[in-house]
């Protein structure tokens, strides 16, 4: 058996713990796909790295009658060209890892499948490992719904959706979260027709006034059918029959050339064996652990996408970064406390948000007007707004009518995930309303919509905190 100090299950977020072997400490990094994890094999890089470019066009297509520009006719992206540019760079970054490790004295990489053996011994190609800590970040993947027929068909999940060389003519898209609008959004900014179907409402977990500007814009430029659940899927004659049932009862067969679906994820557990472990997970597999990221088995932590904590990247780097220094850079022993953890959905219109969503407010016993108020500012209601003519665009700002804290803050529009970080540098600051408006803003820059929600809030809270 081989031993090493730690153990990183996963290539993806959990190797933010390899830097533990520039420290000395002997590392075993095990990976049975291609190292970088899903965010640049199958994820945000590639995904961003299509929608940019569909991003482009769309901008054009609807704005150059509004800014007067000359008509020059369609324009045209090369499907296969960019498909195949996307592909090839995350290869190439994915393929640059391996020597890195391979050429560091502290580190040994194996490529397989992991499994535990039982407490601390895991079998990797025949091999037995063990070490003094072992971190599981195996992510997850997409979930596929049990839907009769479904699993007979070459039906698309994100891993395929991104590397799909040939263009679609028509597209339906089950589901209505983050991964189906960023998706369905290039295919449809490309020109493929797009049916999205969508039981209740799409990106539900935003904010409610976020949610319904994003389903009013998304629907102008999408055929989204709410209220529709698919029962059925058959595939012939190179030809989609997905039936589905409306909300009011009825049952309608749609047809489409390609099927992406978008249902969710589910977390990479299953098979690790953790059943010879203590090790335990709930739901559909996802890993309990205690405030310091371990689980029942002492000395085995888990991070990431397989806590069903966050599911994003930024927060496993977070959560890496925590059990580095706890257990290799001498931090004071303490258990993992996150600041306001901040998201985006690059659709179109972008989102993003951090903090509390209105809807959460009453769940938590909170009136409006009462414990919390809350201010909308437009993009159009400032200066770069007045010249960019926007057909979407707002900030929408929370704050604690008590403590006078911003508590949530959520944009939706051109660049709302960059204009997003001033909010979170505040909220992690643990910063007063009142504090927005205490920096000079550059006028006219677009965060000046920011200023101006800010200056709503203030009137809100102070009209509201009379009575208080």
């Amino acid at each position: 058996m081989k031993n090493y100090d730690l153990i990183i299950i996963g290539g993806g977020g959990g190797t933010k713990l390899r830097p533990a072997a520039d420290l000395g400490k002997k590392v075993a990094i095990i990976e049975k796909e291609d190292l970088g994890g899903t965010c640049l094999n199958r994820g945000c890089i590639p995904s961003k790295m299509l929608i940019y470019p569909a991003d482009l066009k769309t901008h054009w297509e609807e704005d150059h009658d509004k800014f007067f520009m000359s008509d020059v006719g369609e324009i045209k992206l090369d499907w296969k060209k960019l498909v195949e540019r996307t592909t090839k760079t995350v290869e190439e970054e994915s393929a640059s890892i391996e020597p890195s490790y391979k050429n560091h004295k502290n580190i040994d990489l194996y490529k397989g499948h992991a499994r535990f053996l039982e407490g601390k011994v895991i079998e990797i190609n025949g091999e037995k490992l063990t070490a003094d800590k072992i971190y599981i970040a195996t992510g997850t993947r997409p979930a596929v719904p049990n839907i009769p027929g479904l699993k007979d068909t070459p039906f698309m999940t994100s891993r395929e959706a991104l590397r799909q060389t040939t263009q679609p003519k028509k597209l339906i898209v089950i589901g209505g979260g983050y991964i189906a609008v960023e998706l369905g959004h290039f295919y449809g900014a490309m020109g493929t027709q797009v049916d999205f179907l969508v039981r209740s409402s799409m990106i539900k977990a935003e904010d409610k006034d976020i949610r319904k500007k994003f389903e009013q814009n998304f629907s102008s430029r999408y055929a989204i059918h709410f209220g529709t659940s698919p029962t059925a899927i058959e595939y012939r004659d190179d030809t989609f029959f997905v039936t589905v049932t409306t909300a009011k009862g009825k049952t309608k067969v749609m047809e489409s050339d390609s099927l992406l679906v978008a249902t969710g994820v589910v977390p990479n557990t299953a098979d690790l064996g953790l059943e010879h472990t203590n090790i335990e997970t709930y739901d559909r597999g996802w890993v309990q652990v205690n405030d310091s990221l371990e689980t029942g088995e002492s000395g085995v932590y888990a991070l990431g996408d397989i806590l069903h904590r966050y599911l994003f990247r930024h927060s496993v780097n977070f959560e890496g970064e925590y059990l580095l220094a706890q257990h290799y850079q001498n931090a004071d022993k303490q258990p993992i406390v996150y600041p306001p953890m901040p998201h985006a959905i690059f659709s179109y219109p972008q989102v993003a948000g951090v903090g509390v969503t209105e809807d959460e407010l009453p769940a938590q016993g909170k009136k409006a007007g009462q414990d919390y108020v809350v201010s909308w500012n437009e993009y159009k209601h400032s200066a770069m707004g007045m010249a960019m003519r926007p057909e979407v665009g707002g900030v929408k700002l929370i704050a604690d009518l008590k403590t006078r804290k911003l508590i949530g803050a959520h944009i939706i529009g051109e660049k709302s995930s960059d204009m997003i970080h001033m909010l979170i540098a505040y909220m992690t600051m643990n910063a007063m309303a009142d504090q927005l408006l205490e920096m000079i803003y550059i006028h006219p820059a677009l965060s000046e919509v920011i200023r101006n929600a800010a200056r709503k809030l203030l009137a809100q809270l102070d009209e509201n905190s009379k009575g208080v």
